[in-house]
């Protein structure tokens, strides 16, 4: 396993921006598989499989694309799209028939490459493609090389429960906590050390980063790394108001602004706002903000809603916000108003959608039989205490 540092004058540069100015040997007259996405460019907006294409020395043998699409054009969960193996390069989806790259998919190639933007939620799919595709690449004798790229909410606390091994799914499958601060890359290794022992792993590691950093502190350019994460503000409360994917809350898709607001027409909002006043989340304003979703739930009609406005990202926790507005909507709406959603969600059809979501079923039961908060934050806190030990050995980066 190795761990690939360069140096340049730029404040921040992702792994791509360092292979960008130097190619590095062990890529050059390979055959490549790349795993890439609209975001997969570098600080002068070029595209990954541009650079290698351009590159004399190095060869690409297939692209491989996650959820959403090579370029974002598949909206939403389970809505599958296949790739063009008629095309000079092979372009294969990792989202359609098929998650983990076939024997057929992988034959002739060298080397794999990803670059891929994380939000930094254990439940976007990406690092879990990620993780399928080491497994197919150790199977293979292929080498794994993660050009890493930043936690955009590095910066915030790690907060929520953490993943227990029978909810493992594909929107999680590692013991990492819900909203984390680690890199692609750091979780790769994570992946490597403790599940796809047998991966030949390499990161070419970023420069210049470290977890103080907010993805705005980096000077690189943001694309949207999926259909309904347009913002840098968006992955700062989407750690939290995922969950309502997992409800019949509206997340605030079919909206510009999706997961920044939530809402649904049996919503009290001014009863909802006087209470999360009471419980005082650090870090944010609320704001009553009605909206009609153009698609998704609730599409066409119209929604009470609330904005989550974040004021301090130092102060702010998305999953303790997230528990405490789920409180205040349980306390507030008329009985059995507020559901769960049934599977299945995500190609999971036996656990519910919200506990492979948190990570467990504790959190859900707190809310359903309104239990104590507390001690379902100080569970957390504890969980995630057990999860720097280990992470503290494995960490890539600064924590200043």
């Amino acid at each position: 396993m190795h761990f690939l540092y360069f140096c340049d004058a730029m404040k921040v540069l992702t792994g791509l921006d360092i292979i960008s100015r130097r190619m590095p040997s062990f890529l050059e007259g390979k055959r490549l598989g790349i795993l890439c996405h609209a975001a997969s460019i570098n600080s002068d907006f070029i595209p990954v499989t541009e650079i290698f294409s351009k590159n004399s020395k190095c060869i690409i043998g297939a692209v491989f694309g996650p959820q959403h699409g090579l370029f974002g054009q598949t909206q939403d969960n389970m809505i599958e799209w296949e790739g063009d193996q008629t095309s000079s390069i092979p372009v294969y989806s990792l989202y359609g028939q098929h998650r983990k790259p076939t024997s057929s998919m992988l034959k002739g190639i060298e080397a794999f490459v990803v670059d891929l933007q994380d939000v930094g939620a254990r439940l976007y799919t990406y690092i879990w493609t990620v993780k399928l595709c080491m497994e197919a690449c150790s199977e293979a004798g292929i080498p794994v090389y993660i050009l890493d790229r930043p936690n955009p909410v590095a910066a915030i606390q790690a907060d929520g429960p953490v993943l227990k091994k029978e909810y493992f799914t594909f929107v999680g499958g590692a013991e990492i906590p819900l909203c984390h601060r680690m890199t692609i890359g750091e979780m790769a290794l994570w992946i490597r050390t403790f599940h796809v022992t047998s991966c030949e792993l390499h990161i070419v590691a970023m420069e210049g980063w470290n977890r103080s950093l907010m993805f705005r502190d980096t000077g690189l350019p943001w694309v949207l790394p999926s259909p309904n994460m347009p913002t840098q503000e968006t992955a700062v409360v989407y750690p939290g108001t995922v969950l309502f994917e997992a409800m019949n809350i509206s997340e605030g898709r079919g909206t510009v602004i999706p997961f920044e607001l939530f809402g649904a027409p049996f919503l009290n909002t001014t009863a909802i706002l006087k209470e999360l006043k009471t419980m005082n989340p650090q870090g944010c304003a609320f704001r009553q903000h009605d909206f009609i979703p153009t698609f998704n739930k609730y599409g066409g009609g119209y929604c009470h809603g609330i904005q989550i406005h974040v004021t301090d990202h130092r102060t702010y926790k998305p999953v303790e916000t997230m528990l405490y507005i789920l409180s205040s909507i349980r306390h507030t709406s008329p009985d059995n108003a507020l559901r769960f959603n049934p599977p299945p969600y995500e190609y999971e059809y036996k656990l519910m959608p919200f506990d492979i979501l948190s990570g467990d079923n504790h959190m859900r039961e707190v809310i359903e039989n309104n239990l104590s908060l507390e001690e379902e934050k100080n569970r957390w806190r504890e969980e995630i205490s057990e999860f720097r030990k280990i992470f503290k050995e494995l960490s890539l980066y600064n924590e200043c």
